[in-house]
Order: structure tokens, then sequence, then C-alpha cells
């Protein structure tokens, strides 16, 4: 029971008001803790639409955190339609109070432009605010946007500088990000560095550090080559749905690297990879199916991994393409189509693909025999590069999408 904190009066829990004297009861803060109770179902049934209600009672007396909770259940659509805009408005509300959590939330809606417009100059801002109170999530935002220059002179120094921060708090992506600066962006590399990083954040359970420390003890950098506890951190993250390991595990069993060689396995890690849209793993997939290891040889399976690989824009998956037209591995010969995936190949600096393409030439496959194309493809492929390369291969697509085209219209003709 409650009672009037002026004339004494019993109240209901939920009453505002005492109806023999007036007085208004409870305060902000009573408000919003009620409201929590309703949101989590504490001694009261969960209820979205009451905690709602007790949330904006407390908001309208200036309640930061529950200005902040209601953008929240706005943007997540708990107990009210989803909304981007009246998420924006909550949250403005909370943040010019100097909410450290409403100014980052507010950041990432400019940054990814959900209800606004993108504006990575406003979103910088905000972070830069919420930071200043040191929120962590916040500083590793400004990171992110030194290190790709969204808004801002792109600067490695700076990136690292909030990363630091944001990893001295604790923050898993932080530290994961330090992690990757060490491997790759520092010249020298400094793989112990990196590896301490990653450690910090693997042992918060983030994934793609579990990943990086896989990589590190699979190629021995930083640490002696040891293909079990390479394996041992691809399971962490692969526990958790992360495609590249899953896709890493599939390479273990493939190549029997620390493990005893079983393309079944093998198979099952690449499939959950190559559902979630993973390119490498769509191709080896393509790849089990066209040799037959641990699957019946079917060209026309290898076919379609290696297409939905192929238009994400791998390039070992469309020579493999071309390959199949190029043999005719499934299905007629087409040297029209397998010189433009050799193309597609090529344009990444594909050296397989290079050097088909030159063969195409040499052999006059599907094109006029040409020694000068076929010589400039091959020296290509062997790691020369003509300055010219990258128009020629520019006008060998469009002359190889006419080809196609032209064919298919002479077909279809009556």
């Amino acid at each position: 029971m409650i009672y009037c904190r002026e004339c004494g009066k019993e109240l209901l829990d939920t009453a505002n008001f005492c109806s023999d004297c007036g007085a208004q009861q409870g305060d902000a803060e009573d408000w919003y803790r009620l409201g929590e109770k309703y949101d989590n179902g504490e001694d009261v049934p969960q209820d979205d639409d009451m905690a709602r209600q007790w949330y904006e009672k407390a908001a309208a007396l200036g309640h930061a955190e529950a200005l902040y909770t209601l953008g929240n259940q706005y943007y997540y659509g708990n107990g009210v339609r989803q909304s981007y805009d009246m998420a924006r408005q909550w949250y403005e509300k909370a943040a010019a109070l100097g909410h450290a959590d409403a100014q980052y939330r507010l950041g990432e809606l400019y940054y990814d432009g959900e209800g606004v417009p993108k504006d990575y100059n406003i979103s910088r801002q905000l972070y830069e605010k919420a930071a200043a109170h040191g929120h962590a999530d916040a500083q590793y935002s400004l990171g992110v946007l030194y290190f790709y220059g969204d808004g801002v002179r792109q600067s490695y120094n700076k990136a690292r500088q909030w990363y630091e921060k944001a990893a001295a708090r604790g923050n898993a992506d932080a530290q994961n990000e330090l992690g990757d600066m060490y491997y790759d962006v520092d010249v020298p590399e400094n793989y112990g560095m990196a590896r301490q990083w990653y450690e910090k954040a693997a042992a918060q359970g983030n994934a793609y550090a579990q990943c990086n420390l896989g990589d590190l003890y699979y190629n021995g950098q930083g640490v002696p080559q040891d293909y079990d506890t390479a394996r041992k951190w691809y399971e962490k993250a692969a526990e958790q749905g992360d495609a590249y390991a899953q896709n890493s595990l599939g390479n273990l069993y493939y190549n029997g690297d620390g493990v005893p060689q079983d393309y079944d396995m093998a198979r099952q890690w690449y499939e959950k990879a190559a559902e979630q849209g993973n390119a490498y793993a769509q191709n080896s997939l393509g790849d089990l199916y066209y040799n037959g290891d641990g699957v019946p040889q079917d060209y026309e399976k290898a076919r379609q991994w290696y297409e939905k690989a192929a238009e994400q824009g791998d390039a070992d998956a469309q020579n493999n393409l071309g390959n199949l037209y190029y043999d005719g591995k499934g299905m007629p010969h087409d040297y029209d189509i397998a010189r433009q995936w050799y193309i597609k190949a090529a344009m990444q600096r594909h050296s397989a693909a290079l050097k088909n393409l030159g063969n195409m030439y040499y052999n006059g496959k599907g094109v006029p025999q040409d020694y000068e194309k076929a010589r400039l493809y091959t020296e290509a492929a062997e790691g020369k590069k003509p300055f010219f390369l990258g128009l020629l291969l520019s006008i060998e697509s469009m002359a190889a999408a006419v080809s196609v085209f032209n064919r298919c219209s002479n077909t279809n003709r009556p």
C-alpha cells in the first residue's frame, strides 16, 4: 500500500493524485522505476504499453533516462509502432540534457541515415559529446570515422587514439580494431601486439577477434604455427554464427590441417558459411561438387555455387565458371561466356584467368587467333603489368558482352 504524502490517505499503487487533497504523488524517478517494473515484469505483469505510459509521465518532468528509454522503445518497436523519427525526437530531448547514451544513439541514426539524412558531420559532433562523458561506444565510433575518413580527414593516428580510449574502457570492438592496426596498418607489422589486443577482445566473446587469433595461429604469425589452437579459436567464433570462421573450419577439414582430412565435415562447415552468403565458402562448395570430393560429382551444382560466389565478385569463382563453360563440363562449350567470366576475374588481376585469356588468343578459341594478345595476357599472369592492361580488359569486356548479345539476338530472330 502507498499513502498520500500530504494527507495520509491510502492510495492505489498507480495513483497520480490524491482524490482527497489533490496532491501529486511520486516524482519523475518513481514513475521511471514503475515504468521499469512493467518493462521487465518485476512484481507486475510485463506490459510494454503500461511501461511506456509511466516513462512518458517521467519524461514530461525532464527525466533524461525516461526520455532515452522512450527513444529505444520507438527505435526497436517495443510496445509501439517502430519509428526512427519518433526515436530521434526522444533521443534529442535526452541528449539535450547531456545523456551520453542518447547522444551516442542519435549519432548512430545520423551515421546510418535512419530516419534522417546520412550526415557524418552531425554524427561526429554527437559522438564527441558522448565521448567527452567517457562513452566507450562513442569513442570507438569516432575511431571508425577517422579510420575510414567518413566526414573527417582520414587519419590512422587519430583513429588509434580513439580506439585506445575505448579499448581502455573495455570496448571489445576497439580492442579488435587495435589488433587489426598492429596486424596490417603498422609498418612493419607487429603481430605480438596484434595478438595481445585480439586476446583481450576474444576474452569478451568478440567473434572477429577470435577469427583473427585463429588466423595468427594458422599462419604462424607472431606465434608458433598451431593448427589445433587455430581450430579452437575458429570454433569459438563459428559457434556464434561467424561465417568467416565457419569457412575457415571447412578449410581445415578439407586440407586436413591439424585434423584428419574429412570432406563431409568440410562440406557441413562450408554450407553453414555459404548460407550466410560467404563467397569463399560458396566457391569451395563449387569445388567439392566439381571434383566429387565427399559428394557425387555434379557439374550443375558446381555451377550453381560458383555463380553465387561469382555474383559477389569472387575472382576464383569467376575463373572457375569460365572453366566450366570453356570445357563444356555439364553444359555445351560456350567460349563467349567463358571469356566473359575470365575477363571479370582478370580485371581483379587473377593470374589463372589472365593465363586462360592468353590461351584463348593463342589457340584462337572463341576469339581470332592473336599471338600478341596471348603474350600480353600470359606476361600479366606471370606478374608483369602492362600499363594499358586495364584499358585492354575494359575493351575486351565490352566486346565480349556485344558478342553474347548479338548471338542471343540472332538466336531469337524469326
